[in-house]
């Protein structure tokens, strides 16, 4: 996110999984909210021409668009920013305290996954405690990611969100 923007607190993160949903969980979006867009199962034309029309529809709500890419690609698409593992992300993510402690640079970081989730059935969790433990060593804010909707983010009781399926129904 440019600096000069507020940090959003609810985000909608895309995937080969949400695609055919995603206009609708846009339109379901607060104002204000931010939406990630990944998409790494297209090929480079499809992926931009799917990106145009989805952050489109994200502007005229007032979302922020943030690009799953190099801060380079982020910019030439017009993105808000970038999203990733790279030294010069918008939004980090991270599964560990070491990976936390590596997004100092970013605007915010992704810290998952709290809760079990469908694209990692059975897959560990951190749940709330040790999400709330390694969160406060976060040197940015951390936006709680990993089986989370309205329901667990109001159980969680952490004020930023993002989630995958949340938004799709």
């Amino acid at each position: 996110m440019p600096r000069k923007k507020p940090l959003p607190h609810i985000w909608l993160l895309s995937d080969a999984r949400n695609d055919a949903a995603l206009e609708r969980a846009i339109k379901r979006l607060p104002r204000g909210s931010g939406f990630v867009f990944r998409h790494y199962h297209l090929q480079e034309g499809a992926r931009r021409a799917r990106f145009d029309r989805l952050a489109r529809l994200a502007r005229a709500r007032g979302i922020a668009v943030v690009l799953a890419g190099s801060a380079a690609q982020a910019r030439r698409w017009g993105a808000d920013g970038s999203y990733g593992a790279h030294r010069n992300a918008t939004l980090a993510t991270a599964h560990s305290l070491r990976e936390l402690r590596r997004a100092s640079r970013a605007a915010a970081v992704l810290l998952s996954p709290v809760f079990p989730t469908r694209s990692h059935p059975g897959g560990k969790v951190l749940g709330p405690l040790r999400f709330r433990l390694l969160a406060a060593w976060a040197p940015v804010p951390v936006i709680a990611l990993g089986g989370l909707n309205t329901r667990t983010a109001r159980g969680l009781r952490w004020p930023r969100w993002a989630g995958i399926d949340a938004f799709l129904r």
